[in-house]
């Protein structure tokens, strides 16, 4: 299997990425993650923006439904006979 590969590569049939890219290292991960000791900064962040955000659109969806109510009352009752 590995002459197969090195024919492919010889002559050119791989892909136009460059060489070897798949085993580069990334410059974003300097250490291995410890997972014994989560970020409870990042955590606490994540959970709070969550909840703040269903908060506002709980609190939205309210004022939204007040606001239907008081358009529906505020319409009345009209001469059609056909609107429900």
């Amino acid at each position: 299997m590995a002459a197969g590969l090195r024919a492919v590569r010889r002559w050119g049939l791989v892909a136009a990425a460059p060489p070897r890219l798949a085993f580069t290292r990334s410059a974003f991960v300097a250490k291995k993650e410890n997972n014994a000791q989560p970020n409870w900064l990042g955590v606490g962040l994540a959970f709070g923006t969550s909840a703040a955000l269903w908060a506002f659109l709980i609190k939205q969806h309210d004022e939204d439904v007040v606001e239907y109510e008081r358009r529906r009352q505020a319409r009345g009752h009209h001469k059609c006979t056909g609107c429900s």
